[in-house]
């Protein structure tokens, strides 16, 4: 099956390459990669020459989620370790399937058959699979419990959960709740209605593409047509979503020859559109080509679904007095409530982690596991690791991260198995292929020296063709058949 992926997916974007006259070689020499079949959909046929060292380590160890996060990690200890004991806990059978497609989805470029994928399928080899969800943890005595209500018990925990949806803090939604990624999401979709989207779940990108093809037909009938996106007051995973839908609503309104009648608009809680000054100036820049508008510092908290009305808490600064002590004028903090009218509303909800992880001693203050950032070893119990989306960790909630994450983790487990020094360190890379249009994406990537960490000798804040490439033909397969098997 890998290989007829692969082979399905390397032909695909040959068939891509041929309308611009290029062959595959020289693709990848435009984009530096001569030789890099990693990221080209070859990962594991490269990866095989790396050698793997067994250990004889021995301990029974249990992973909390069955993502891209626990399977890799799981992948990888079977793969450096001579007689694993290891079990993960994930209730929903579809875990591993392919999150950073619901964008592709949400434009109509892909179809949900095209990110679905069976967990078991994936399992590795001896690896146990309980299908609940694990509720309660005493670290105190190394077990947890199960919402069945079986009693797990282990010597090494690594928590891999991902986050929560907050979609019930919004006034208006409150009916929605927390949803998952993944999974049956029915509730949030009844409450959102026909005119509000998120693609924040599987299901939600392909109800963002219904609504959006509604209103892209009401603003070619001539009609002037408010599409308003959001960004929320918390850490997100893949933080550059909210303004990939931004510029794919864009691409297809302009491609259905609409965009004149059309306002995009996007509401960043923060005061930035990235992070890392570099790419945050390149974004600058590609909303004023297009046309679209921001306002920085509103965060969503209500929502008039009646009247089609977002209320944002909108924050300014104004100047005060002059303070004669300080020799500077005071600075007064302002907010109000800002009510938007809209068509569509697109929501990047709050994003927590679980309950039962952010209610347990296992959990920081922000809800968080709080790790060393480099070990990522648990700052109070030596036996828990944790890694992804509820890892406590500055800028890493994406797959790139988990990538660079998830050998490092694996590494220092097996390390304090064996009593020995934790000599893996993550260095904070993430990455964001931010898709500015079809066809074209931006590669963020940086650390956390938040300054751009290229892979490629390209300029990183120029949106290119071939890096669309990669986004749309080479990154699932690496993913799928690279990370998923503890090579890539």
């Amino acid at each position: 099956m890998e290989k007829q992926y692969i082979d399905k997916m390397l032909l695909e974007m040959d068939k891509d390459l041929s309308k611009h006259g290029m062959s595959r070689r020289d693709a990848l020499k435009l984009a530096g990669l001569s030789g890099a079949g990693l990221l080209m959909g070859t990962s594991t046929a490269s990866a095989e020459e790396e050698k793997i060292v067994k250990t004889d380590a021995k301990g029974k160890i249990v992973i909390i989620g069955g993502g891209l996060a626990g399977v890799s990690t799981a992948a990888r200890l079977t793969l450096k370790m001579s007689n694993p004991d290891i079990t993960i806990i994930e209730p929903n059978p579809q875990s591993v399937s392919y999150q950073p497609g619901y964008t592709m989805i949400a434009a109509g470029l892909w179809e949900k058959d095209d990110i679905m994928y069976d967990t078991d399928e994936f399992l590795p080899e001896g690896v146990k699979l309980i299908p609940e969800r694990a509720i309660y943890f005493n670290p105190q005595e190394n077990q947890l419990t199960t919402d069945a209500g079986q009693v797990v018990s282990y010597d090494y925990l690594i928590l891999a959960t991902g986050v929560q949806l907050d979609f019930e803090r919004i006034k208006g939604l409150e009916e929605a709740g927390r949803a998952l990624s993944g999974g049956n999401n029915d509730k949030l979709m009844e409450a959102l209605g026909d005119s509000i989207c998120s693609i924040y779940t599987e299901q939600g990108s392909v109800k963002t593409w219904e609504i959006m093809q509604k209103y892209i037909e009401q603003a070619k009938s001539g009609k002037k047509t408010e599409f308003v996106f959001t960004h929320p007051d918390t850490p997100i995973k893949c933080g550059g979503a909210p303004k990939k839908i931004v510029y794919l609503t864009n691409a297809r309104l302009k491609e259905a020859g609409a965009r004149e009648n059309a306002e995009l608009t996007f509401y960043p809680n923060g005061g930035a559109m990235f992070g890392v000054p570099e790419y945050h100036d390149a974004i600058v820049g590609q909303f004023a080509r297009e046309n679209i508008k921001y306002h920085y510092r509103h965060n969503l908290i209500e929502v008039d679904k009646e009247n089609k009305i977002a209320v944002f808490d909108a924050k300014w600064q104004e100047k005060g007095p002059w303070d004669p002590v300080m020799k500077d004028f005071e600075v007064i903090p302002k907010r109000e409530k800002k009510r938007v009218p809209y068509d569509f509303l697109h929501i990047a909800p709050a994003n927590i982690a679980p309950r039962e992880i952010a209610e347990s001693d296992l959990g920081s203050a922000a809800g968080w596991v709080p790790v060393n950032k480099e070990t990522l070893q648990h700052i109070r119990y030596m036996n828990v690791f944790s890694i992804g989306d509820v890892a406590q960790l500055p800028m890493a909630k994406t797959g790139g991260s988990v990538r660079k994450q998830y050998k490092v983790l694996a590494d220092n487990l097996i390390a304090h198995m064996n009593e020995k020094k934790l000599e893996g360190k993550y260095a904070g890379y993430t990455v964001c292929p931010l898709i500015t249009d079809i066809g074209t994406v931006m590669l963020a990537e940086f650390d956390w020296t938040v300054k751009p960490t290229p892979s490629f000798p390209l300029d990183p804040t120029v949106e290119r063709w071939i890096f669309w490439l990669m986004k749309a033909y080479a990154l699932k397969p690496m993913t799928m058949y690279g990370m998923l098997s503890g090579r890539a």
